[in-house]
């Protein structure tokens, strides 16, 4: 084994080897854990281990400070010098940087830093294998069987900086994906939960959610489309405000590209999007969601910058009570449109102040209205309304007077988050939840569901 192991020995070691103006070093330490399962049996389980290192240099001239870049994945002390040397020459190689600042100093130290980084293994599962056999045995007496995986990671992020920062945070992250079939496969059903360490995940009640929509699906309804009344669940509230969040750069805004654009110039900010007290926001501290408290920033783009690297982060409104607080804002961007820093945080809460479960909404809803289980497939049509397009999956069923009757076909649907802010009648009670189309890239949100009153399936589809 190398003498220089540790990670923040890695950090050190890279910074000790920097011959240019700014050094910036990241340490990612990489575990996870899964369990895989297929008709009511496990298939397959496994644990891997990994490490990323990251190395950003900055150079300064006569015309500005450029940046360079260069990412490796199982680095040792001997892969080292020429990681930095090749970020030492992409800086040197390329001109200025847009989003060029002074490297953030003057933050205290992790007191962990020196500390081996946290890791996951087969130990996470300890409780939760057991429910699921027991789910499995169940699930077999009932008639159905069960699909999908459960993945835990922990990425320990060590960062350190020629200023001075020694940063250290360690974020779990824990996915359970669960599908429940009839015989003959014509019915599924469909339930994810996001967790950090899979102790609040039940299971029996799942299986039992899932038996429920399979019973729903006994009975077949064609629908038409058009606009319909529609309760949309806290995933699927989750996956169109994600992609608002994600819409929602300073920059572009004042630019006039995109939905938070003012016509004729500036930007929405100060507007009142949704007549419900819906306020929209992040916090790297939110219970049960906890993110990075700083920046971490392998590379610059819409959204971050590595000069950010090692920025304290801070609770941040986007929307509250229905007006547009904040856009997204590097250091950079926020100097060039006049507004606040606000960085990108990794977990977004929806709250709108209701009490009612989505099974309350569904029994409190009179006449028809449909009841979703999910969205995938979104897909941008027009950035200057944000309309997004896509499928229902894995179950639409339909609400006659508090019960639902049966299950619908599909739809494609025609929608802009923004807009459907503005037409939302009640919010229920926010939780945790995991987005179905975005799972693999946010998982921190917690939402509430939604009541459409018009929501616009535009077609039919035969998507499942």
């Amino acid at each position: 084994m190398s003498r220089v192991s540790k990670p923040y020995e890695i950090v050190e070691r890279a910074l000790e080897l920097s011959t240019t103006d700014g050094l910036v070093v990241i340490a990612d330490e990489h575990s996870s854990a899964n369990l895989r399962w297929a008709g009511n049996a496990l298939t397959t389980n496994g644990v891997t281990r990994g490490r990323t290192l990251t190395v950003i240099a900055t150079v300064d001239g006569a015309k500005g400070t450029a940046s360079g870049v260069v990412s490796r994945s199982a680095v040792t002390a001997d892969d080292l010098e020429p990681l930095v040397r090749a970020a030492e020459a992409a800086a040197r190689g390329v001109g200025p940087a847009e989003d060029a600042q002074p490297l953030v100093s003057g933050v205290p130290s992790s007191p962990d830093f020196t500390d081996a980084p946290a890791e996951t293994g087969s130990e996470v599962f300890a409780d939760f294998a057991p429910a699921l056999g027991d789910a499995f045995a169940r699930a077999r007496a009932g008639g159905r069987e069960l699909y999908g995986f459960a993945n835990h990671e922990l990425n320990s992020t060590y960062l350190g900086t020629s200023t001075g920062l020694r940063l250290r945070h360690d974020q779990p992250t824990g996915t359970l994906e669960l599908n429940a079939k009839s015989p003959d496969r014509t019915r599924s059903a469909w339930a994810g939960r996001s967790t950090r360490d899979f102790k609040d995940v039940d299971p029996a009640a799942l299986d039992a959610e899932l038996a429920q929509r399979l019973r729903w699906a006994e009975r077949r309804i064609e629908l038409p489309a058009g606009r319909y009344e529609t309760l949309l669940p806290p995933t699927a509230v989750a996956d169109l405000l994600i992609y608002q969040l994600w819409s929602s750069t300073a920059r572009d805004a004042v630019e006039g590209r995109t939905v938070f654009s003012k016509p004729g110039g500036g930007t929405r900010l100060g507007e009142t999007l949704a007549p419900l007290p819906l306020t929209l926001r992040s916090d790297p501290h939110a219970p049960g969601l906890e993110s990075s408290p700083f920046v971490i920033a392998h590379s610059s783009g819409d959204s971050g910058s590595v000069f950010d690297n090692g920025l304290p982060l801070a609770p941040t409104d986007w929307v509250r009570e229905g007006r547009l607080e904040r856009l997204t804002t590097t250091r950079h961007t926020a100097a060039l449109t006049g507004l606040p820093v606000s960085p990108a945080i990794d977990n977004l809460v929806l709250d709108g102040g209701g009490e009612r479960s989505l099974e309350e909404m569904v029994a409190a809803t009179t006449g028809r209205a449909l009841l979703l289980t999910c969205l995938w497939y979104i897909r941008e049509v027009d950035p200057a309304t944000l309309l997004l397009t896509g499928l229902t999956r894995d179950g639409v069923y339909l609400v006659e007077d508090g019960e639902v009757v049966g299950e619908v076909n599909n739809f494609r649907f025609n929608e802009s988050p923004v807009d459907l802010l503005s037409r939302a009648s009640e919010a229920g009670r926010t939780e945790k939840t995991l987005p179905r189309e975005w799972g693999d890239w946010f998982t921190r949100a917690a939402m509430p569901a939604l009541r459409i009153p018009d929501f616009n399936m535009s077609s039919v589809s035969q998507g499942v």
